[in-house]
């Protein structure tokens, strides 16, 4: 047997009083065998103030003084004071620390512990996540168990306030699985662990069970006596409410009996006693080799280059994010604006063909009679195929006006997303000062002209009458040109508000509401509801979600088809009744002007709204 197997440290005396067995007499030296401390199961208890830190402290102190290196898990940071004499890694989360560790630090501290006898003090105290405390603990742990399974030398990791990492009630996070997991195999790989409690009846029985040696120290709350009676016996239970600051049972397996004993006082500083009336003075504490914090610290700084380079490539994804999103936006502006176009293209067509225009009443929705209308419009490509759709077209636009089309309407030979185009792109409001058109996050096209130089736009306003309602000779050929393209003066056709002419401007601005989308037609049934709104609240009300970019964008639309104009301070107010008497030149009476006014809200007011 070698000398290292045989040795002993001293930690206590016998003390006189109740509950003491044996034959020896009081004051008689406690020796304790350092191989069975540094690889056995130990648990020491006792109320705040009983001395159990001071128990451990002493065990710890002439540990070191042997040169048998520990690791102490901190919970309350009162093992610093071990500095004052010895030479310890003090990590943790605080600036006093040696060194701030996290995880990852985890296999080095380990590596340290026990390939190069490096006392360890992982304080966990200064941790304000108790997640990554418990992370920290679970993976030294980890790695001290590994490790130990090749290295299997003595080596011995002290648990402060275990009930926290094993308790009794309650399940068990990594941290108490894997302490319990080296309770219970670490012993044949040389790993001993001692936990440290102020309540024993928290701390899972099977633990104290398990503990090759015991220290009981003053307990006076009746569950923590009554674990001492189921473990001890009941005179043990009433002794022990009586003892003295820093006296215990001792129960070892080593030894037949239970001795009552004094525990030395601790010869470094208490950092762990009751601060009093005296200014506090850290003492002077010895420092660690510095190539021992410099390993340490190269992990700590690829730590944080590899934390800057995630917080970097976060930031890039949040822009990407943003741009996607800024993407979508717009490619949902550009399908409305798609839709409408095509929609109203159409309508354009229907109203053309229809029976009481002079048309032969086509049905349009035939490719055949389709391609057959838009030759004789002159609307056909060369090789009599359909002429490109508004997605593309709304492609070229942002480039500038294209061929058969200028900004103040459509040209002769336009096709029909040119005729849809110069509609969305003509601002029919009178007011300039937008709050929406001078946003910038809400601006996607240059601000239109609020009015054509020639007269209102087409083809929101102005109504062209019927042939036969005209008094007087008119020019024949401009009539002609008129009735195709739509351009033409109030001042020189003089409305007539019959029949056929309501029919025709609830047709058109029917074919214009029909134009647009299912959340344009919730937004203008909002601003019918209310008078005046905002377009975000006529946004929300449609369905839609709060985005300021896409309420505005749409917002827009039913601006420039006349249907509500602004109303000031972001404000829109409702505008159809007005925009149907303008194109009666008032004309209409009440009667009439309202049941024109309902018969185009059909297009977009549910029947149990009206």
């Amino acid at each position: 047997m070698t000398d290292s197997e045989t040795e002993t440290i001293s930690v206590a005396e016998i003390s006189d009083g109740p509950g003491g067995v044996g034959n020896e007499d009081p004051g008689t030296t406690v020796e304790l065998p350092v191989v069975d401390i540094l690889t056995g199961r130990g648990f020491v208890t006792g109320k705040s103030g009983s001395g159990k830190s001071n128990t451990a402290s002493v065990m710890i102190e002439n540990l070191l003084s042997s040169n048998f290196p520990v690791l102490i898990v901190d919970t309350d940071g009162e093992y610093y004071g071990l500095k004052q004499e010895f030479e310890l890694l003090h990590a943790g989360a605080d600036e006093e620390c040696d060194i701030q560790v996290s995880p990852e630090h985890a296999e080095r501290l380990a590596t340290l512990a026990l390939e190069q006898n490096v006392p360890i003090i992982l304080d966990v105290s200064g941790y304000l996540d108790d997640s990554a405390a418990d992370e920290l603990v679970t993976e030294v742990a980890k790695h001290l168990f590994a490790k130990e399974k090749k290295l299997k030398k003595p080596f011995l990791m002290l648990i402060e306030e275990c009930h926290e990492y094993i308790p009794e009630k309650g399940g068990m996070d990594e941290a108490g699985k894997m302490l319990i997991k080296i309770g219970k195999r670490g012993r044949k790989h040389g790993l001993g662990i001692v936990g440290i409690s102020q309540r024993p009846a928290d701390v899972k029985k099977d633990f104290i069970t398990q503990c090759d040696w015991l220290v009981w120290h003053r307990l006076t709350w009746r569950n923590d006596t009554k674990v001492v009676g189921r473990i001890l016996g009941s005179e043990y239970a009433d002794a022990i409410e009586d003892m003295g600051n820093g006296e215990g049972f001792l129960v070892t397996d080593w030894s037949e009996s239970i001795r009552r004993v004094q525990f030395h006082k601790k010869q470094t500083f208490d950092a762990g006693a009751t601060p009093g009336l005296d200014d506090f003075e850290r003492p002077d504490l010895k420092s660690v080799d510095g190539t021992l914090v410099s390993d340490l610290k190269e992990i700590s700084d690829e730590k944080e280059r590899r934390e800057s380079e995630i917080a970097d490539l976060r930031q890039q994804l949040q822009k990407k994010d943003a741009r996607i999103r800024q993407l979508e936006r717009e490619l949902e502006e550009a399908r409305d604006l798609s839709r409408m176009a095509d929609q109203f293209a159409q309508a354009m067509f229907q109203k053309a063909e229809s029976p009481y225009r002079g048309g032969e009443g086509r049905n349009l929705n035939r490719p055949e009679e389709k391609q057959a209308a838009l030759g004789e419009y002159g609307l056909a490509d060369e090789d009599g195929t359909e002429p490109a759709t508004a997605e593309a077209d709304s492609e070229a636009a942002a480039d500038g006006p294209q061929q058969g089309s200028t900004p103040d309407g459509p040209q002769q030979g336009a096709t029909p997303d040119d005729v849809a185009r110069a509609v969305a792109d003509t601002d029919l409001s009178s007011d300039d000062d937008s709050d929406e058109d001078s946003h910038p996050s809400t601006r996607t096209h240059p601000r239109p002209p609020l009015e054509a130089p020639d007269g209102p736009p087409w083809p929101t306003h102005g109504l062209l009458p019927e042939r036969d309602d005209i008094d007087g000779d008119i020019d024949e050929e401009a009539w002609d040109e008129a009735l195709e393209m739509g351009d033409f003066e109030p001042a020189d056709l003089q409305p007539a508000p019959g029949a056929e002419n309501r029919r025709d401007v609830v047709d058109r601005m029917t074919a214009i509401v029909n134009a647009l989308g299912e959340v344009h037609h919730g937004m203008l049934a909002h601003y019918r509801e209310y008078g005046i709104s905002d377009p975000l609240s006529a946004h929300v009300a449609a369905g839609e979600t709060g985005d300021q970019h896409l309420a505005y964008g749409r917002n827009r639309s039913l601006r420039r088809a006349g249907f509500i104009r602004h109303a000031g301070r972001g404000k829109y107010e409702y505008a159809l009744p007005d925009l149907v008497s303008e194109e009666y030149a008032d004309l209409l009476d009440a009667d009439e002007l309202r049941e024109t006014v309902s018969a185009i809200e059909r297009s977009f007011v549910d029947e149990d709204d009206e």
